[in-house]
């Protein structure tokens, strides 16, 4: 069982380690998968990324 806690702080840090919130990030990026979000640019997902994400939300 402790094995699936890892995954979640990792990405609770990694967020935070980029100035992104990881609410709003993991909320941008779930909207994002269930909206059609394409699989060839999943790389736009990542947290590193996520302005990027929330630019393209707004338009």
């Amino acid at each position: 069982m402790p094995e699936r806690r890892i995954g979640r702080p990792s990405l609770i840090e990694t967020c935070k380690l980029n100035a992104v919130d990881p609410l709003a990030y993991l909320t941008a990026t779930l909207t994002a998968i269930v909206t059609g979000h394409k699989q060839s640019e999943i790389d736009g997902l990542l947290p590193w990324n996520y302005p990027a994400i929330n630019c393209s939300s707004r338009n």
